[in-house]
């Protein structure tokens, strides 16, 4: 039975740093895959050339076309607000939309569960309570996908993440390439993303590799900076062996189910279950 699998994301290109090869898998096993994007990421960094404020931002959905075709997403939608940026002040354009860090959870999440609603969806994904890393964006992402999950009574929500010791261990895996981007280091994640102990899935997304590593590459202008190393420049970068071993898989957590003895590998699991 195919189901229907919403993707709520911040800003272009999180939704294939996260998700893309969960989505990649869905989309090819006969699912229908709908991503949905707060912001459109106008406050991202990039290189000069690549445009500033709005012209970035225009750029950058269309990059997310292109990453959402190679990943076989079948609609996506855009509730248009502005990126809040790092500090969640990032400057506002006149009679432009609100920050997406400042808009209020319910009014956010009326919208996304008028989506998820249209699509009858069985499964939602937002991320984790401290965004991952803890952009403002993200953060409130988790807030508005909690909220609008609630009110559309969507069966599962799960959480996107990172498996926190596996992060560390993909970082020093990579530490002796030149040109890390600044903070690439193991202790910088000590807190960041989630616990090993507290996931409930771990999705094997090796087989659909080059779909998300195409999905990346359609994210040109987040490859770029003035200066430094972006992370997804540094990840193309990388052998095919290697980029399925650090990209091989994708975490999340479920809300209200307990971590199993082992994780999960099918993010439809609940809602195949039979009633009882």
């Amino acid at each position: 039975m195919p189901f229907t699998l919403v993707s709520f994301h911040a800003h272009p290109d999180d939704e294939t740093l996260y998700t893309g090869g969960t989505l990649a898998r869905a989309a090819a096993e006969g699912h229908r895959v709908v991503l949905v994007t707060a912001t459109s990421g106008g406050a991202g960094l990039a290189d000069s050339s690549m445009g500033t404020g709005g012209s970035l931002a225009r750029r950058r959905l269309q990059e997310l076309q292109g990453a959402a075709g190679a990943l076989g997403v079948a609609r996506t939608v855009q509730l248009g607000y502005a990126d809040s940026g790092m500090d969640g002040a990032a400057p506002l354009a006149q009679g432009g939309p609100q920050r997406f860090c400042d808009v209020p959870v319910e009014q956010a999440a009326e919208r996304l569960a008028r989506i998820l609603r249209e699509e009858n969806a069985h499964v939602l994904t937002g991320y984790d309570a401290a965004g991952g890393y803890g952009h403002p964006d993200h953060v409130q992402v988790h807030r508005v996908a909690v909220a609008a999950a609630r009110a559309a009574r969507t069966p599962v929500l799960l959480q996107a993440t990172v498996d926190r010791e596996r992060l560390r261990r993909a970082i020093r895996a990579v530490s002796w390439l030149p040109g890390l981007p600044q903070g690439f280091d193991p202790r910088a994640v000590r807190n960041l993303y989630t616990a090993r102990e507290e996931l409930t899935h771990r999705v094997d997304v090796r087989s659909v590799i080059g779909a998300k590593r195409a999905a990346l590459a359609a994210h040109a202008s987040q490859a770029t900076a003035d200066s430094g190393t972006r992370t997804i420049a540094l990840l193309l970068r990388l052998p095919r062996p290697l980029l399925r071993a650090v990209l091989g898989t994708e975490w999340f957590v479920e809300v209200g189910r307990e971590p199993p003895g082992r994780l999960l590998d099918d993010v439809f699991a609940t809602v195949r279950a039979p009633a009882g």
